[in-house]
């Protein structure tokens, strides 16, 4: 990717004052339900610190966008209370919260040129004409779109109509902006592209930003910290490293990057290890996680790319035989399926050094992983 300058402040805004509490949002046993029965979040106690970079990632219906809308105040909740800047604002209009907003699809009005567009959340708080003119100017600098004023959002490509749209959200200089998964609409390329220049931005300007995706790979690229939904309720909150090397529970390990899955039964537990019985009578040691009891069911997880080809005798504890049944090359890496422990999903990936092996489909391997790499959780 072509590097740019850091952009342009919208303002330069006062330093935070140190009587500024750290937690800018606060939801307090938030609720909401559509049909006074099922609900959507369930008694959701979450903060947000000032200037942090947020995202909220889970799969469709966990409750990810239903808590964003009760944030913005296009929902309202059915139970709890949402503060900011340790005020409710339950009863605030949209308007009133001093919150932006972006959406996936730009919601630009086509209407209106670009500058228009821009123009529009300050001409509705009363902001005087000559500096609604020198804030879209240093806005669309800021998304590097300068020159731009006098387009319309038909002219304008994907990319550019999303840097429109985050400008807009950013103009007024709220204190807190919310994402819909405002990148969903992209190609792929384009989409990673403004992963990065969405998160530069974040840096540069210091707001703090709630982000809505189901995409695990943005989350992991662009958050300070990360909230796994699951069934309108807070899985896991954590930084990305955290979460990928320490899931709390299954949900949030297979949720999280991939993943291979060995069910079995928690044989003995012995402090920071645990043996855990495969079929096949195959046994693993592994580092307890989220376990119960001794005979209780349990999940196995391990990443692929902690596994290990072909180790040496001794060079680590858990060594078995496998079966070769795929190879996909990748580029960068190879991916092999293999038959392990009464599996035929066990995956195998194999980075693309002049080191690596070739393989072949029925070819009898053997691997290997040490017991920091594989937790055992709660069974799905």
């Amino acid at each position: 990717m072509v590097s740019h300058p850091s952009p342009s402040r919208i303002h330069d805004p006062s330093p935070v004052s140190p009587e500024a509490p750290a937690t800018l949002v606060s939801m307090q046993g938030v609720e909401k339900t559509y049909d006074g029965e099922t609900l959507v979040v369930r008694r959701l106690s979450l903060d947000v610190r000032r200037g942090e970079f947020l995202t909220l990632l889970g799969p469709s219906g966990s409750g990810k966008t239903t808590l964003l809308m009760l944030v913005a105040g296009f929902e309202m909740p059915t139970g709890g209370d949402i503060l900011l800047n340790g005020h409710s604002i339950k009863a605030l209009p949209p308007h009133r919260r001093d919150i932006g907003m972006v959406f996936q699809n730009y919601a630009l009005f086509p209407h209106m040129t670009v500058g228009e567009n821009l123009a529009f959340p300050l001409s509705v708080r009363k902001v005087p004409r000559a500096e609604i003119a020198s804030r879209v100017s240093r806005a669309l600098e800021m998304v590097r779109l300068p020159g731009y004023q006098r387009r319309r959002p038909h002219q304008l490509s994907g990319g550019q109509q999303q840097r429109v749209a985050l400008a807009r959200a950013l103009v007024f200089e709220p204190q807190l902006v919310l994402l819909d998964e405002p990148l969903g609409a992209l190609d792929k390329q384009l989409r990673e592209q403004m992963q990065i220049e969405i998160k530069h931005l974040h840096q540069e300007l210091g707001v703090t930003m709630m982000y809505v995706t189901h995409d695990q790979t943005e989350a992991l690229t662009m958050s300070d910290r990360i909230a796994v939904f699951h069934q309108g309720a807070i899985q896991q909150l954590a930084t990305p490293t955290e979460l990928y090397e320490e899931p709390e529970n299954s949900f949030v390990a297979h949720f999280i990057g991939e993943n291979n899955r060995l069910p079995g039964v928690l044989a003995a537990r012995d402090g920071d290890t645990c043996r855990v019985t495969l079929a096949g009578g195959l046994e693993v040691l592994a580092r307890p996680a989220n376990v119960g009891a001794v005979g209780s069911p349990t999940l196995l997880s391990l990443r692929p790319e902690r596994v290990l080809l072909n180790p040496p005798p001794n060079s680590c504890p858990n060594r078995f035989p496998a079966t070769v049944l795929e190879l996909i090359y990748l580029g960068d890496h190879a991916r092999a399926r293999l038959a392990l422990a009464g599996s035929e999903e066990f995956i195998l990936k194999i980075p693309n050094t002049a080191q690596a092996a070739p393989l072949a489909p029925r070819q009898a391997i053997t691997v290997g992983w040490q017991i920091r790499d594989c937790k055992a959780l709660d069974p799905l």
